[in-house]
């Protein structure tokens, strides 16, 4: 298999997750830049330091961009002028102009996969591409403080990995947001509560928090027909859904239930979950939708309208602070 030679912008906390990841994939890591000096002394791996964006960008193929939110538009216009392939953690940049920006430019031989982590989440591939059609959402994000994070939103730190899931499970287009959120030890928000409203008629009730007493990572998919309840944290699916007959002479697992449309069989499923690493399986879906052409599972498309949904919540946020005074 050929290796495909990339390098790491930012080499943090989870940039040194990737670095691990990036050894269990066809890539070859050729080496990082990172501004901080120190970083070089932390890394125990012979990895080769770069002096420059621009030297090491020379030298690969494909770029991993795992710095701070606030440098990823200019990494990434320099990346793509580079004539590189991109991969780049959420959220993608933190305006909306600069994603467009980056759509205007971005040509169409070149991959830009975001770090949509969850896609990959082995408690949400078994239904990742099962048509489910939700009417109501409800998710629940929290956290224990990391100030790693707060240099954007809760929204954009925490959120915004719902804000993706719901929009690949949920076919229609946004005609409604409102939002509330409090900000407790950072000059954003910290905790945030958002209502979107799909013009299928479903609506997502979503909450983020990152300064929680424990950790919860969990989403429920109300349907006319069925429930899914995930848990990203624990790493479980479990589907009930309303059927109107069986096959075969016994329920499966479930009961008889009597409704006004009439007699409905209840089927509890449990799908089975293969564990996994979800780094490393969506840098090696980078490699095949670069390598094979594969569709690429989060693009500049679905970052743009999660990056559109985020930053109207944020607004939402703003106005109802200078209605009501900011917390």
């Amino acid at each position: 298999m050929k290796k495909i030679k990339i390098g790491i912008l930012g080499l943090g906390h989870l940039g040194k997750i990737h670095l691990k990841c990036l050894k269990q994939t066809n890539f070859e890591v050729v080496g990082y830049y990172d501004p901080n000096p120190k970083v070089s002394g932390q890394i125990e791996d012979s990895i080769k330091s770069f002096d420059s964006i621009d030297d090491l960008l020379l030298e690969v193929e494909a770029i991993d961009i795992v710095s701070t939110t606030t440098t990823h538009f200019e990494l990434i216009m320099k990346s793509v002028k580079a004539g590189k392939h991109i991969f780049v953690e959420k959220p993608i940049c933190y305006e909306l102009n600069q994603i467009e920006e980056i759509i205007a430019v971005l040509p169409t031989h070149l991959i830009l996969q975001v770090g949509h982590v969850e896609r990959f989440n082995p408690a949400f591939i078994p239904i990742k591409n099962k048509i489910i059609n939700p009417m109501f959402i409800e998710g629940h994000r929290i956290a224990t403080f990391n100030p790693r994070g707060t240099d954007v939103s809760v929204v954009l730190d925490l959120m915004i990995h719902d804000i993706d899931i719901v929009c690949s499970l949920v076919n229609s287009s946004v005609t409604n947001i409102s939002a509330s959120g409090v900000s407790i030890v950072s000059d954003t928000p910290d905790i945030a509560n958002a209502r979107i409203e799909f013009t299928n008629g479903c609506v997502a009730n979503l909450t983020a928090s990152r300064i929680s007493m424990k950790q919860m990572r969990k989403l429920r998919l109300f349907g006319n027909d069925s429930y899914v309840s995930i848990d990203f944290l624990e790493k479980e699916l479990n589907v009930i859904k309303l059927e109107e007959e069986i096959m075969g002479n016994e329920i499966p697992s479930g009961f008889e239930l009597e409704t006004s449309k009439g007699k409905r069989y209840v089927n509890l499923e449990s799908p089975e979950i293969i564990e996994n690493n979800a780094i490393v399986e969506e840098l090696k879906a980078f490699y095949n939708s670069i390598q094979n052409g594969a569709k690429v599972e989060a693009g500049i498309k679905e970052a743009h309208q999660s990056l559109k949904i985020a930053l109207e919540i944020i607004q939402q946020i703003k106005i109802k602070e200078t209605k009501y005074g900011k917390n």
